[in-house]
């Protein structure tokens, strides 16, 4: 099962262009006596952000993605998830065309629809599932944010910022998400978000499992 996941939200001329890499993290959770395992907890850590230079160019850019995807800890490790909605899709051409280390490429095109679809090499992404999957995410705990990261409380703030509405049928809206402030980066990670839960369905499922008993507590039980 892949590791590291990476979210790229591509910038126009006045927005940044963001990377986000995320960890993928077995922790060992409650004891379970009736199925004689460990519960399973699986964590998402935010290890890595970055904020590109404003301006910066398309291939500039791609070539930066490249690079972090080919770095010593996500070569061959991780899988890319690419924002390719508008400005998107020729920089998606131009990562195709880059040698990288990710085991797969993500191309999400983000929509205001209402599930998710497939084609011609394009994920069509809900906009409302993908920032609804990172509060699940928030509100169970189950994300970590490293402490030491230069842009964390930049992250946090547009956390914050994310404002969700919901209209008279109940149909939830992010309603001043992508309008104005950035939010580059928390897209970026909603992206790395999106691509460990298509990694591992049983996430969004709350089904994270059991890890083995380690044997040295099988006396314990007279085994």
């Amino acid at each position: 099962m892949t590791e590291f996941f990476v979210g790229v939200d591509l910038g126009q001329a006045r927005d940044f262009t963001a990377i986000a890499v995320v960890k993928r993290a077995e922790l060992r959770g409650d004891w379970d006596g009736a199925a004689f395992a460990w519960r399973r907890k699986v964590m998402l850590q935010v290890l890595y952000l970055e904020r590109l230079e404003l301006g910066i160019s398309y291939p500039e850019a791609a070539e930066r993605v490249a690079a972090v995807t080919r770095s010593a800890d996500l070569d061959g490790r991780c899988d890319l998830a690419v924002d390719a909605t508008g400005v998107g899709r020729p920089v998606v051409d131009l990562l195709r065309g880059q040698r990288l280390g990710s085991r797969r490429l993500l191309a999400a095109v983000i929509t205001g629809g209402e599930s998710e679809s497939y084609a011609e090499g394009y994920h069509r992404v809900p906009k409302r599932d993908l920032m609804s999957w990172l509060q699940v995410l928030l509100q169970r705990e189950r994300l970590q944010i490293a402490g030491a990261l230069r842009w964390r409380t930049a992250l946090m703030e547009e956390m914050r910022a994310m404002e969700v509405k919901k209209t008279a049928t109940g149909r939830e809206q992010f309603g001043a998400w992508r309008e104005g402030s950035h939010d580059d980066l928390v897209f970026a990670v909603a992206l790395a978000c999106w691509a460990a839960r298509r990694s591992d369905p049983g996430m969004a499922q709350g089904a994270e499992g059991y890890l083995q008993a380690p044997r040295e507590t099988w006396w314990m039980y007279g085994q």
